[in-house]
């Protein structure tokens, strides 16, 4: 459905024709105006009109229609296409989710499809209608706001993930829990969780490269202002950090998880070296019960009178001996 339709005329908002194709041809009757259309999950037949109206490739229509999309950025004959991966992070639940933001810009309109809860267009909007300054550069702004918020919250994102994994990471080395029997679940869908978050940060570094790109064999992203170079230069500046800090939570829950599951082979080596210990300790004087339980007529020191105690003291002799032994190497 549509969200929001409106007409913006040197950065700000005027009053127009309801009418799709009505507001693009006064958009483009003045040089310094652009319609601005948000979109809300729309259905095929929704977006017919907005498609022939705009002349976007179809293409990208089926892209923004059925999302699921990559983050990328792609140049057609009539408009610039890009797809972003807005993310959020329930600290309660552990939880990493992703939303879509696709944009057309072309000539005198902008076009936003949003897929998903996490997507900040709306706060977009009303930021740029308050910074008219910055809105009366056209759609050009648009895409760069949208580029802007979305990085903006992967940071913040980036730092919950990393409070969190330093919590659970306090958990699997601290020497009165060492990590519980669910650890290594929660480790694992941790690193879900950070798998989750790069697939939405990791593929958008080239587009936004390719918008700040400057360089003199690089060629012109069409419909973007080359006066806006710096800006994306600024917006992949913080994802390059954002993804610098991706790749280190997921070395380091890695880190964790290897270190949690040596903790638990050592714990289990160490009860393994008890339970033999003890089990050690049992075989010596069942052993020698065992001999003297045998029904046989030639039996050492059977007729003695302390031979009872005496046999008895020998065994607790020996179980002292293999305790203070197995003590002193660490088996118990």
């Amino acid at each position: 459905m549509i969200v929001d339709c409106a007409i913006y005329r040197d950065g700000r908002r005027i009053p127009g024709p309801g009418d799709i194709s009505d507001a693009l041809d006064l958009c483009r009757l003045q040089d310094d105006a652009f319609v601005w259309i948000g979109l809300y999950e729309p259905t095929e037949k929704e977006f017919d009109k907005v498609t022939e109206e705009f002349g976007l490739h179809p293409l990208a229509v089926d892209d923004a229609l059925n999302a699921h999309q990559r983050p990328k950025l792609e140049v057609y004959d009539d408009s610039l296409f890009m797809v972003l991966k807005p993310v959020g992070y329930d600290p309660d639940s552990d939880v990493v989710t992703s939303g879509e933001v696709m944009v057309f810009i072309g000539d005198s309109f902008v076009v936003t499809v949003r897929h998903g809860e996490e997507a900040p267009l709306a706060a977009v909007r009303s930021r740029l209608e308050h910074e008219p300054e910055m809105l009366q550069h056209g759609p050009t702004a648009v895409l760069y706001t949208i580029a802007d918020a979305v990085v903006d919250h992967y940071v913040d994102v980036a730092d919950e993930l990393g409070t969190d994994l330093d919590e659970l990471e306090a958990e699997v080395f601290s020497p009165a829990r060492g990590g519980s029997r669910h650890t290594a679940s929660r480790i694992y869908a941790f690193k879900r969780q950070v798998l989750e978050f790069r697939r939405a940060t990791g593929p958008l570094a080239q587009p936004l490269e390719r918008l700040a790109d400057t360089g003199l064999l690089s060629l012109p992203v069409p419909f973007v202002h080359d006066k806006a170079q710096p800006f994306f230069r600024d917006v992949s500046d913080h994802l390059t950090r954002v993804n610098e800090a991706v790749e280190g939570l997921d070395r380091l829950v890695s880190d964790v998880l290897s270190a949690h599951l040596a903790q638990t082979s050592v714990r289990q080596n160490d009860d393994m070296r008890k339970i033999s210990a003890w089990a050690a300790m049992a075989a010596v004087p069942t052993m020698i019960a065992g001999i003297y339980g045998m029904n046989f007529e030639h039996m050492p020191e059977l007729t003695w009178l302390w031979s009872y105690p005496a046999l008895i003291a020998g065994m607790a002799a020996l179980e002292v001996l293999l305790y203070r032994l197995f003590k002193r190497r660490g088996w118990l």
